[in-house]
C-alpha cells in the first residue's frame, strides 16, 4: 500500500507520500480552487520525478478546510490513481473517537486530523495548539475524542490586518525580537506580534486547563510552532507533521474497519 495524503488549508496544500512506515516526502503548493486535477497531477507529477521518488500511489485520503477544493482533488484521485478518496468529515470516513460538541456543530476537518494524530502519539487529555491562517486550541478527552477548543486570528492575518488598517505601518516578518521595547516602528510591531501571541497561548491554555481540571500536555503543531517555542516553555512537545500523521492514523483506522 502507498498512501497520498492531502491536508487542505486555507493558505496552503500539502501532499505527503506514506509507505507504512514513513513519510517519502512532502509537496507545498497554494490553495487554489480553481486548480483543475490535470494541474495538481501535472505539479505533483514533475515534483515527485524531481526527487527520485518511486511511488505507485494505491489510496488517497483528504483533509480539507476549503470545500470547493475538494471536488477537483476527488478528480485527481480517481482519474490519476484510479481510487476513490476518504475524504475527513464526511460520514463514510469514520473517526477513531466521534467529537462531543454541540448537535449540528461541524467541526473542522483539519482539528479532527490533529486530534486524531497527537492522541496516537500522545494519548489523552491534550491541548494542541495549531499555527495556521488561523491559531486553534483543540482539546483532545482521555479518550482520544475532540470536545472542543478555541479559534483566535492567525499571525500572518494579524499582521496583515494590521498592515491594512494602518496606512502607515509596514509589512514585517514575524521574528523572535531581542527586546521587549521596541526603538523602531518594525520592532514595536514585530515585539507586538510575537510577545502578543506567547501571551495568547499562555493565557487560554492556562484558562483550558483550569477548565478542564486534569493536567494537560500542550502540543504545537503547524510553521510558527518552532518560533513561538524560542524562550518560552509553551509546548511539552512540538510536532512538524501532527496532521499528516493523523491522516495516516484515520486511513489506517478506516482500512482496519473495512476488513474487521
Amino acid at each position: 500500500m502507498m498512501l497520498l495524503a492531502i491536508d487542505c488549508g486555507n493558505t496552503n496544500t500539502v501532499f505527503s507520500i506514506w509507505d507504512g512506515s514513513t513519510f517519502l516526502c512532502t509537496l507545498r503548493t497554494s490553495t487554489h480552487h480553481a486548480r483543475t486535477a490535470d494541474a495538481y497531477f501535472t505539479w505533483f507529477s514533475t515534483l515527485v520525478k524531481h526527487y527520485g521518488i518511486e511511488a505507485d500511489i494505491t489510496d488517497v485520503i483528504i483533509s480539507s478546510t476549503v470545500p470547493r477544493v475538494v471536488f477537483n482533488l476527488r478528480v485527481f484521485a480517481d482519474r490519476f490513481f484510479g481510487c476513490r478518496p476518504m475524504v475527513v468529515g464526511k460520514p463514510e470516513c469514520l473517526l477513531p473517537q466521534p467529537p462531543r460538541v454541540d448537535p449540528g456543530t461541524q467541526v473542522g476537518p483539519d482539528r479532527l486530523v490533529n486530534t486524531a494524530g497527537a492522541y496516537d502519539r500522545h494519548g489523552g487529555d491534550l491541548i494542541v495548539v495549531d499555527f495556521g491562517t488561523a491559531t486553534t486550541f483543540d482539546v483532545v478527552a482521555h479518550d482520544g475524542a475532540y470536545v472542543g477548543g478555541v479559534i483566535a486570528p492567525g499571525v500572518n492575518l494579524s499582521l496583515e490586518a494590521l498592515h491594512t488598517a494602518a496606512a502607515a505601518l509596514p509589512h514585517v516578518d514575524v521574528t523572535m525580537p531581542q527586546k521587549v521595547i521596541g526603538t523602531n516602528t518594525v520592532e514595536c510591531m514585530q515585539s507586538g506580534v510575537f510577545w502578543g501571541y506567547v501571551g495568547l497561548v499562555t493565557g487560554i491554555c492556562d484558562r483550558i486547563r483550569a477548565e478542564y481540571e486534569r493536567p494537560m500536555r500542550i502540543i504545537g503543531t503547524g510553521g510558527l510552532a518552532p518560533l513561538f517555542a524560542q524562550g518560552e516553555m509553551l509546548f511539552d512537545s512540538i510536532e512538524d507533521d501532527l496532521t499528516m500523521h493523523g491522516l495516516a492514523v484515520i486511513h489506517d483506522y478506516n482500512k482496519k474497519a473495512e476488513n474487521a
